[in-house]
């Protein structure tokens, strides 16, 4: 397949949200409560709410920027590219990137919406949650059809709430929901528990598909507090193997066959080690410990269930043969750190040298549009959806890499000086 020719939708993608997110979504009551979007002393922008102030960090948004400009210090919206947070920007810079649908996730509500699953009075909480989810269906993608799959944030401080927002949202054609990889480390009940049987049976029912992020366990991973910061980059995603070790020995798929989640951002290169293991695993402990797959190995259970998803994999993809290729799916993460914006076609074109077109069209964008219900054909034709019809369409936006950043007081060395011990207890 020419690269011009690949269709792309990117299951992983990230939104700075825009100021004016909350205007005139919430009930009156509730309105002098919402998020404030706040510009420090220092010029550097956040969000404020109840009390908290939440920054972005540079990392979170640096399409556009140099490689020397990534750090973890608080920055503005004059440094950050328009695509980022503007809607419309946003599709032109996926045009440009040959980027036909994406999947978005949050970025100051934190992966799970934490930042209103511990407001005090509920009511205002889901008033909040309700609030964002509606911008994200109906502003961020009702306004460009077929160039979005909506992931709406979730209601996670009681699964019958939340699975009553998973009806909701599901009515309004979002068939994603974000959700921890691990919500023992949130402080609410693990995988195991029948705690979340609601929200499985919603979602279920819906055919809405959990999007499980690393790093929605609001846990960073980290050896050592005086670990330098390559080692958090270098176990994030590898990380990803907990939460699918939580839901291989969890009832979840077996009380719920029609249940499928995706791992995030967590790559594929371990999993045909990970499936060795939990078959080994069950056929020499299973007598003893009770697990019970009747006539199946837990490997099976993976390849039906659980929706895998990759930037760069290069060993990932030449070991395709041990994975269940119907759920594999890519991603670009834009505007993170990982992402190869504006080039992301070449950079995937280089781990499907050798890949059948069949392959490359179930990797590039049928996967994502079977399980996330998504079929932007209906808004865009095909001919026009190709890597090489949507950059035709971009001749005039601007790819350039270029520094945008402020003088810092502190000095340009002052990105380095992270304490991993205090990220490490920080929310995600």
């Amino acid at each position: 397949m020419k690269l011009e020719d690949m269709v792309l939708v990117s299951v992983d993608d990230h939104v700075v949200e825009p100021p004016d997110l909350f205007e005139g979504r919430l009930p009156s009551k509730y309105a002098d409560l919402a998020p404030k979007f706040i510009t420090n002393p220092d010029g550097t922008n956040a969000w404020e709410y109840e009390g908290q102030v939440l920054t972005n960090v540079a990392l979170n948004a640096v399409a556009g920027r140099p490689p020397e400009e990534y750090g973890l210090e608080p920055t503005s919206f004059e440094e950050l590219r328009a695509g980022t947070y503007d809607i419309n920007e946003r599709v032109r810079d996926m045009d440009a990137n040959g980027i036909l649908g994406s999947l978005c996730f949050p970025s100051f509500p934190q992966f799970c919406g934490q930042l209103f699953a511990r407001t005090e009075d509920k009511a205002v909480a889901l008033a909040m949650v309700r609030a964002y989810n509606d911008w994200h269906i109906d502003q961020w993608c009702g306004s460009h059809p077929g160039r979005f799959i909506p992931c709406p944030l979730p209601a996670i401080w009681d699964p019958e709430v939340l699975a009553a927002e998973v009806r909701r949202t599901a009515a309004k054609g979002a068939h994603a929901v974000t959700f921890s990889e691990n919500p023992a480390k949130l402080g609410w009940p693990s995988l195991h528990s029948d705690h979340w049987d609601p929200f499985w049976k919603a979602c279920s029912d819906e055919g809405v598909v959990p999007c499980l992020h690393i790093g929605s366990s609001s846990v960073t991973v980290v050896t050592s507090a005086d670990a330098p910061i390559d080692v958090l980059i270098t176990l994030t995603p590898i990380n990803i193997v907990q939460c699918a070790t939580d839901l291989i020995w969890s009832p979840i798929f077996r009380k719920f066959p029609d249940l499928k989640v995706a791992l995030s951002e967590g790559g594929i290169g371990w999993v045909p080690y990970f499936l060795e293991r939990i078959d080994f695993t069950y056929q020499r402990h299973h007598a003893w410990t009770g697990q019970d797959f009747g006539d199946r190995l837990p490997s099976d259970v993976f390849h039906e269930h659980v929706i895998l998803c990759f930037i760069d994999d290069h060993f990932g993809v030449e070991s395709r043969s041990k994975l269940n290729m119907d759920n594999v799916c890519w991603e670009c993460d834009y505007p993170h750190s990982d992402s190869a914006w504006p080039q992301s076609p070449e950079s995937v074109m280089k781990h499907l040298d050798g890949v059948s077109d069949h392959d490359i069209d179930r990797i590039t964008h049928l996967n994502a549009m079977k399980a996330y219900s998504y079929d932007p054909f209906t808004s865009i034709p095909r001919a026009r959806a190709t890597v090489g019809a949507l950059r035709a369409n971009a001749a005039g936006v601007d790819t350039a890499i270029r520094s945008t950043k402020r003088v810092s007081q502190n000095g340009p060395k002052a990105t380095r000086a992270i304490d991993l011990g205090r990220l490490s207890a920080a929310p995600e």
